[in-house]
């Protein structure tokens, strides 16, 4: 694998890779991180078409924001990562969402690409208005912690999250 990324935009060239992707994500952790993993992908294109319409804000919940994801692929093309960038902040997400949801393979962890994801996420979201982008990560998940530290997050405080009871932690990331 090459040091190179990018973030590209969901595509049904890359089916394959998804699903790959999403099954070792399923084996190793217990939540889909970002949350858009979790979408129904059965009808590969109909996902595809429903990641592009959310980021026009069409077929999304009236309680959600328009959200743009983006896969991370290396430079032979395969997806070793999925970022969520929410183009706005709601009140659920300002306490415990953020503007960025991000993953890597659980295999290639450990190497230093979820920084350099995030850093592709946080321009990212800089070209689209977002000057001070909220990051947030359970307050026991260290790694993605230094992850957000690297790329400038400063501490802003710590929130229970209503859906797991677990401590988050809220970082914002001035651009």
């Amino acid at each position: 694998m090459s040091d190179e990324l990018k973030l590209i935009a969901p595509t049904v060239e890359l089916e394959e890779s998804y699903r790959s992707y999403v099954a070792e994500v399923r084996e190793a952790d217990a939540l889909f991180v970002p949350w858009v993993l979790g979408f129904n992908a059965d009808e590969f294109p109909a996902l595809i078409a429903r990641l592009h319409e959310a980021s026009e804000g069409r077929g999304i919940p009236k309680t959600f924001v328009p959200h743009t994801t983006f896969w991370t692929i290396d430079a032979s093309g395969q997806i070793i990562g999925v970022a969520n960038i929410r183009h706005e902040l709601n009140e659920n997400l300002l306490l415990e969402g953020g503007h960025i949801g991000y993953s890597i393979r659980p295999s290639l962890r450990g190497r230093g690409l979820a920084t350099r994801q995030l850093a592709l996420a946080v321009a990212e979201a800089g070209r689209r208005g977002i000057q001070r982008v909220l990051v947030v990560c359970e307050r026991d998940n260290s790694a993605s912690a230094r992850v957000i530290a690297k790329n400038g997050g400063r501490l802003a405080g710590e929130v229970t999250s209503e859906e797991t009871g677990k401590m988050m932690q809220r970082y914002w990331i001035e651009l």
